[in-house]
């Protein structure tokens, strides 16, 4: 397995009214490739987040952008920069974490929900402090979750985020 040193080199998506933060572990390839969030055609983040809101999936970074920030929706990564093999999250290694008080200072997130397994422990290895809206573990979206089809995707991820804003 080749590993590369590699960089985050686009920043996170977010305003002051933001209320919800998602996290990635780390850019795929082919999103670093385009330099956004989610953007191998594979991944359904964003067909999931666009069925929980009864929406067609945004397909620009422009349409993207907009729509996370309609629902109130940030959208970061756990790590700064790492050692990775291709796209592997469980290749990771030699991990810097992004300074989540970028966004936590600066929007109303209430919960935090991290895109699978490797984004959670990950947080909370590297980020999780005191203080912080509580963190919650999502299905991953990745097209290597198999088990999990798009509907239930849609399901898990639109009880969790619901229930999250019915407790305003």
């Amino acid at each position: 397995m080749e590993y590369t040193h590699v960089v985050h080199e686009f920043g996170p998506v977010y305003d002051a009214q933001c209320e919800i933060l998602i996290l990635g572990s780390f850019p795929s390839v082919k999103s670093r490739e385009v330099s956004f969030y989610y953007g191998h055609p594979q991944n359904r983040f964003w067909k999931v987040t666009a069925g929980i809101f009864g929406e067609a999936p945004p397909e620009t970074v422009e349409e993207k952008r907009a729509f996370l920030l309609r629902r109130r929706l940030a959208v970061w990564d756990v790590i700064a920069s790492c050692d990775i093999a291709g796209s592997s999250d469980s290749s990771i290694r030699n991990v810097t974490a992004n300074d989540m008080n970028v966004i936590l200072k600066q929007a109303r997130i209430r919960a935090i929900f991290a895109n699978g397994g490797m984004a959670y422990r990950l947080f909370l290895k590297h980020c999780k402090k005191d203080g912080q809206p509580p963190v919650y573990q999502l299905p991953s979206t990745s097209p290597a979750n198999a088990a999990w089809s798009l509907e239930r995707l849609i399901k898990a991820w639109g009880e969790q985020i619901a229930a999250e804003r019915e407790k305003k």
